[in-house]
């Protein structure tokens, strides 16, 4: 925990769940709430995984971390949310909490999602409290739930491939496809119409950076805002792909000023490097330049 608040993570989770065994379970709990109210978190979101609402822990983990460190905790993160009645179930006991403590503040939602129960209800769960800030995507269990042929915590199955037609020399071309893409993008999609932010979850082979950065390449190019990381040597890597690059940046502002131009002349659209442009390449682009201004401000402070 001290090496999570001491790091470049914009946002840190307290585990009370997974990596937690069951013995443990109170321990981690005090542990928790003493890190929470005497760690320094500045410049971070910190949010404290309770464990899932199948357990006879969760009750304790909301209870005990809301009243002990509620005013140094800024997120609560759901996991295994399979419908909008487990957000109200945390919700009401938040609410009546903050509300018996004189909270100033509300604690916002983290959902998990990582069922089938889940995916097939992720629209109303979206949507089922005014707390919620953020989707997140548990491919670990997620492909439990679904008894998918893998027991690796993300990254692909070589045999989810597609095979080409053969060549004249009767070779065939092999293209490996992304198992996750229909569920990421369907998260991607409920929380964008919900106005929450996406993020990609773990991947489990630390030693692998290559592989971490193709998975959050993949979830940066669908709309997450961010990737899980497990162990520290995947921040750098994290905060490096969930970043626009220069020529991102470089080519949105361009756009902008082009459309500024065709706008002064009663143009919808102009031409861009030979490539059309129009309204809907100005909201692109602001999205792009947007979050390299916020990234940049936060460097700075």
């Amino acid at each position: 925990m001290e090496k999570a608040a001491a790091s470049d993570a914009d946002v840190v989770f307290l585990d009370l769940e997974d990596a937690v065994a069951p013995d443990e379970k109170d321990s981690a709990r005090v542990k928790a709430i003493d890190a929470l109210n005497n760690l320094n978190w500045s410049g971070k979101a910190v949010s404290v995984r309770i464990n899932g609402l199948d357990t006879h822990y969760m009750y304790r983990d909301v209870i005990d971390v809301v009243e002990k460190a509620g005013k140094n905790l800024d997120l609560i993160m759901i996991p295994k949310v399979g419908t909008a009645a487990d957000v109200y179930a945390v919700d009401m006991l938040v609410t009546q909490i903050e509300d018996a403590l004189g909270y100033g503040k509300r604690i916002g939602f983290e959902l998990i999602i990582e069922t089938a129960l889940g995916m097939q209800n992720i629209t109303e769960i979206a949507g089922a409290s005014r707390r919620n800030e953020s989707l997140h995507f548990g491919v670990a269990d997620y492909a439990a739930s679904t008894r998918a042929r893998v027991t690796t915590i993300g990254g692909i199955n070589p045999d989810y491939l597609v095979l080409g037609d053969e060549d004249e020399q009767g070779h065939r071309t092999t293209d490996i496809g992304d198992m996750w893409h229909y569920a990421m993008a369907r998260l991607v999609v409920a929380a964008r119409a919900n106005g929450l932010r996406p993020v990609d979850g773990p991947f489990g082979d630390f030693s692998d950076m290559e592989g971490y950065k193709a998975a959050a390449r993949r979830a940066a190019v669908l709309g997450c805002e961010g990737k899980w990381a497990i162990h520290p040597n995947q921040i750098a890597a994290a905060n490096e792909v969930m970043s626009p690059s220069e020529d991102e940046i470089t080519r949105a502002k361009r756009i902008l000023e082009a459309m500024e131009v065709a706008q002064k002349e009663g143009k919808g659209s102009v031409s861009l490097d030979g490539r059309m442009i129009d309204l809907a390449s100005i909201k692109q682009a602001e999205n792009l330049v947007g979050k390299a201004q916020a990234i940049a401000a936060r460097t700075k402070s």
